[in-house]
């Protein structure tokens, strides 16, 4: 196998290739970068590649694999990282200007791990600003483009990772998600995404959008895929005041089972009907067939307050963000714009903020600010938390009769670029079956369900209890090996092929 062949095999495959001395990790690395080089300059998956960086800790890979050292599986396998997860030494901007240019002196704990393990970082993946979008069109250093049909949304916040791997450019990525950024982008892009239980993953060096809601998590090709690198980023982290203490899951071993006869998959009542596309439907429908035939028991479950959840989502993410943004001020790192006449403090932070920070950002700044506001606190932010407790109700209840639940993931495939550009609320509406999750706290798993009419990829939301992920790699392992033997082989495999720049 060349190293231009093993750049569509899964992450997993690599590392076996790699252990059994068929390719080096410098070799599978600078592949991924010429893959980077040939197609990126139409995609914008990246802000920034690490050329050397990735090449100098792949070489000592191999030199330690070739001394006989015991290495992580992953090690050598190359990854790329969202640019909310902070570097040391690789820019990071939340691609934002407010940061442009900004290289931190120290690294997120999940990095800490990807270096640990041996992991070359081939760079920062593209965003919405401040992870605040779904579609990858609100980053100030331009939009990124759906690897399936370059005139489509990849999904947001995180199209970047999800286009990188979708797009053959990195086996691995590191995503977050607030509100769905990690599940939405694998969905319109076919690829797989999770988001572990709240506090699973340490928060240490993710730049904060709404502390309450974020979580980092895998963004790869294969269900097993993600355990691995769910695997090697979870765990407790001291430095982090919400990192739970349990020991990590056996992810990778849920991932092969593959049995699931006498799982019990609810099916949410209030995340079907006319708010979904007909294709993604259908393709929800046949996959929830394919588990029923395997042995898998299929029941309805209500959560009636999952149509209150969008609002109130809308309520406490900005409230948050607003918080958590204040810092970005002008005073002590990042973009500094000093008034010509008379500079104070407070023209300056005025000056800064209006320079730096983009038109989405600047909404939700006032949403949250308007929201914590003395005279609307209880009607706002307050109401908000109460509709937070009663969806959590609502899950809890509904896992009294089911194992996992299931939906679609996102109400519809790819949409156009600058389609939702002007309509907020409709852009917001992307986000109405993967916001519960977070509001919860529990974890969730998406995956390609199918392709629909217009040969764009649908995905399907598993959703378990939380510190239940293993019971999502079960079922989304299962799902997989189910579908891959009807289409015959990964649904990854019937995507465009970008190289030279061929258009779907």
């Amino acid at each position: 196998m060349t190293s231009t062949d093993i750049l569509r095999t899964s992450a997993a495959s690599q590392a076996a290739a790699l252990a059994a001395g068929e390719i080096s990790s410098a070799e599978l690395t600078a592949a991924h970068l010429d893959r980077i080089d040939a197609v990126d300059g139409d995609l914008h998956a990246f802000l920034h590649v690490s050329r050397d960086e990735a090449l100098t800790t792949a070489r000592d890979v191999d030199t330690r694999r070739a001394a006989g050292e015991e290495l992580h599986p992953l090690a050598g396998v190359p990854v790329a990282v969202k640019d909310v997860v902070v570097t040391e030494g690789i820019p990071t901007t939340a691609a934002s200007k407010i940061l442009e240019g900004w290289v931190p002196p120290y690294d997120a704990t999940l990095v800490e791990k990807l270096r640990a393990a041996g992991l070359p970082i081939l760079g920062k993946t593209n965003m919405d600003e401040f992870a605040m979008g779904s579609s990858t069109e609100n980053s100030a250093y331009g939009l990124t483009r759906n690897p399936w049909d370059r005139e489509r949304i990849p999904g947001g916040s995180g199209g970047g990772s999800a286009a990188a791997v979708g797009a053959f450019e990195a086996p691995l990525a590191i995503g977050t998600d607030t509100g769905g950024s990690i599940r939405q982008p694998a969905s319109v892009t076919g690829t797989v995404g999770v988001k572990p239980t709240y506090g699973s993953v340490s928060r240490y060096g993710l730049i904060a959008m709404a502390s309450s809601l974020d979580q980092a998590g895998p963004v790869t090709r294969t269900v097993a895929d993600a355990a691995l690198l769910h695997e090697l980023i979870a765990g407790h982290d001291a430095r982090d005041s919400t990192s739970l203490t349990d020991p990590v899951g056996a992810y990778a071993a849920a991932a092969g089972r593959k049995d699931i006869k006498g799982l019990r998959i609810g099916v949410i009542e209030e995340l079907e009907g006319e708010a979904f596309a007909p294709e993604v439907s259908a393709r929800f429908t046949e996959s929830l067939t394919l588990l029923e035939q395997a042995g898998a028991e299929i029941v309805r479950v209500s959560c009636p307050n999952f149509g209150y959840a969008l609002g109130a989502y809308y309520l406490i993410m900005p409230s948050e963000a607003s918080s958590n943004l204040a810092k970005f001020d002008g005073m002590r790192f990042g973009l500094r714009v000093v008034p010509e006449e008379s500079p104070t403090a407070e023209s300056v932070m005025k000056a800064t903020r209006g320079q730096g920070f983009g038109d989405e950002v600047k909404r939700r700044i006032l949403l949250g600010t308007y929201a914590l506001s003395a005279g609307y606190y209880d009607a706002y932010y307050g109401s908000a938390q109460k509709v937070r407790t009663l969806v959590q109700r609502d899950f809890a209840a509904a896992f009294e009769k089911a194992d996992v639940l299931a939906s679609p993931t996102s109400p519809t495939v790819a949409f156009r670029l600058g389609e939702k550009v002007d309509d907020p609320l409709a852009m917001y509406a992307n986000d109405i079956a993967t916001i519960p999750a977070n509001l919860a706290g529990v974890p969730g798993i998406s995956l390609p369900s199918g392709l629909a009419e217009d040969g764009l990829p649908a995905g399907i939301q598993f959703l378990a209890p939380a510190r239940g992920d293993e019971r999502l790699y079960q079922v989304g392992g299962a799902l997989e090996a189910l579908l891959e033997d009807s289409w015959g082989g990964p649904l990854l495999d019937r995507a465009p092929d970008l190289a030279g720049g061929a258009d779907r």
